[in-house]
């Protein structure tokens, strides 16, 4: 409990300092307009969302909607929910723990899980998203756990279910679900197939089958959407997606969470009690970026042949299970090389200390309690010191490039501004201001027809269309801070081009000295009342495509 309640109270102080990232607000386009799900499903006058993208579930989307019409579109509306999804998942994480290899285990466990940042960090701000996915996967862990231990029907019934709703949340959710079939078959055998009946087939199947029916459904009628488009064979950065995963376990967003110190022109002076306890933590402490998570797991293993036969096929479990999931995010392009992909395998690095250091300080006998105590608090000192310099640097530098705080200037300006379209022209730019004025701004996609540096006939009707209507505002990110530069220089270009002027509305900054976002209009003489093209009708699928988060980070 103890822990749990640490976990939350971490994270609440973390919810202010942070702007809303792209992919963080991505759910709310299947709640508010330009909508932008792939799939959606009319009763009667109820519009109901399936899927986001070809491969990401609108069950969010489903959860979030009277969240938000009760309590607004806020920063702890937003990011509260999912924080107490992480929660609730550290809890879960420590009764499935219990089940599995007792009370010290689960609570070495339990305790690690709580202090590591990046679990912490991931769930608070859910970009993956994957608070959803680590709730519902330790669920369904526990119900099957208990459901072996006590054969109760309901229970097999209840942790397939969960497991169907993984994979309507998010179908990589096949990951961890396809590890963790090939870890039972292999070293649990006889345990399994003595279990299984034909009337428990159907019930765990008919579960499932429930959980990811509308995903199922999407499939049916998008001729399998999800496995077209998903997977594409790369094996050429598998030792960089490796090094990335050992990064993970010790923490890996500092600069990209947190803007470093070296480019903040105006760091912001302690506020309050906790931030100026924050600040004197992080000088003494050296301003600690790394939580030693490796190299326990690595000495769980080195110490795993002291955790008896129960023990070691549990750790034999996880290793299969961790092993067949990060080979298949490691061998797909574009996947295994980003915090919220390799997240999705924890809590399995957690597990897997807590069950070899519980059996290696049994052990130790009279030694044992107090060389695990020594451990353990330098780990959980360790932990909570890295988490407390995320705070420090959040509150002190700011959000970085992808958490910026001045979104909320933007959000603020473009309020006022009357405007026939308000044209995004950079990533990053339209979830959170969808999300932020509920749908009631007139956000539109611009940057498909300028991306490319060679215009097609289409392109330039789509530009020309854009500039002939006078009443069109664009928003961009300033030279320093852009994503994706192409669109908007290429515009201007275009515009130069075609005897059009640009002219700046209002740079807006993010209160430490950064420019971050450029507001402008085009003027000259055109023709307005241009059909909108087909192009800009719909905002493309970003998730997973945040261009901060590729191997190269």
């Amino acid at each position: 409990m103890i822990a749990c309640l640490f976990f939350l109270s971490a994270g609440l102080a973390f919810i202010p300092h942070a702007g809303i990232q792209n992919d963080e607000a991505l759910f709310a386009a299947a709640i508010y307009r330009p909508r932008a799900e792939v799939y959606a499903i009319h009763v009667g006058r109820s519009h109901i969302p399936l899927m986001l993208i070809s491969y990401l579930g609108a069950l969010k989307s489903l959860i979030y909607k009277p969240i938000l019409l009760a309590f607004g579109t806020g920063l702890f509306a937003l990011r509260v929910p999912m924080l107490l999804a992480g929660t609730a998942s550290v809890w879960l994480f420590f009764l499935l723990a219990r089940r599995i290899a007792g009370e010290r285990a689960a609570l070495i466990g339990c305790c690690l899980l709580a202090v590591d940042s990046m679990y912490l960090i991931t769930a608070c701000f859910d970009w993956g998203p994957v608070a959803l996915q680590h709730l519902l996967m330790v669920g369904g862990a526990l119900l099957l756990g208990r459901f072996y231990q006590e054969k109760q029907g309901w229970a097999l019934a209840g942790g397939f279910f969960l497991f169907g709703l993984a994979m309507w949340d998010k179908a990589l959710a096949v990951w961890m679900l396809s590890g963790m079939a090939v870890a039972g078959i292999s070293t649990l055998p006889r345990q399994i197939f003595a279990i299984i009946t034909v009337r428990r087939v159907a019930i765990a199947v008919t579960a499932f089958v429930l959980g990811a029916l509308p995903l199922a459904v999407y499939n049916v009628g998008d001729d399998w959407g999800t496995l077209h488009g998903n997977w594409a064979r790369d094996t050429g950065h598998i030792p960089g997606k490796a090094r990335f995963l050992m990064q993970t376990e010790s923490g890996a967003l500092f600069g990209w969470l947190s803007a470093p110190d070296w480019q903040t022109p105006k760091p912001q002076p302690p506020h309050g009690l906790a931030q100026s306890a924050s600040a004197r933590i992080s000088a003494l402490a050296r301003k600690p970026h790394n939580f030693p998570l490796f190299y326990a797991f690595v000495l769980a293993l080195l110490v795993a042949p002291l955790a008896g036969r129960n023990g070691i096929r549990a750790i034999l479990f996880c290793l299969v299970t961790m092993a067949v999931a990060w080979i298949q995010m490691a061998v797909n392009a574009n996947t295994g090389g980003s915090v919220h992909h390799t997240i999705l395998l924890w809590p399995i690095p957690e597990l897997i200390i807590g069950i070899s250091f519980a059996a290696a300080s049994r052990r130790l006998g009279r030694a044992g309690i107090p060389a695990l105590a020594t451990a353990m608090a330098a780990l959980l000192v360790s932990g909570a010191l890295v988490i407390n310099q995320y705070y420090f640097e959040l509150w002190r530098y700011g959000g970085a490039q992808n958490w910026t705080g001045a979104i909320f200037a933007l959000s603020d300006y473009v309020r006022g501004v009357h405007a026939e379209n308000l044209v995004c022209m950079d990533w990053g730019l339209t979830e959170p201001l969808r999300l932020l004025h509920r749908g009631k701004l007139p956000l539109i996609w611009g940057g498909d027809a300028v991306s490319k540096p060679e215009m097609s006939d289409e392109d330039r009707r789509t530009a020309t269309w854009m500039l002939s209507e006078p009443a069109n505002v664009y928003i961009a990110h300033t030279k320093e801070f852009t994503f994706f530069p192409l669109p908007s220089a290429n515009l201007t270009r275009f515009a130069e081009n075609s005897g059009y002027r640009r002219t700046v509305l209002a740079v807006i900054s993010d209160g430490y000295g950064r420019r971050v976002y450029e507001v402008y209009r085009f003027e000259g003489a055109g023709q307005a009342g241009m059909p909108v093209p087909r192009s800009l009708e719909r905002q493309p699928d970003t998730a997973d495509h945040d261009p901060q988060l590729a191997l190269v980070h």
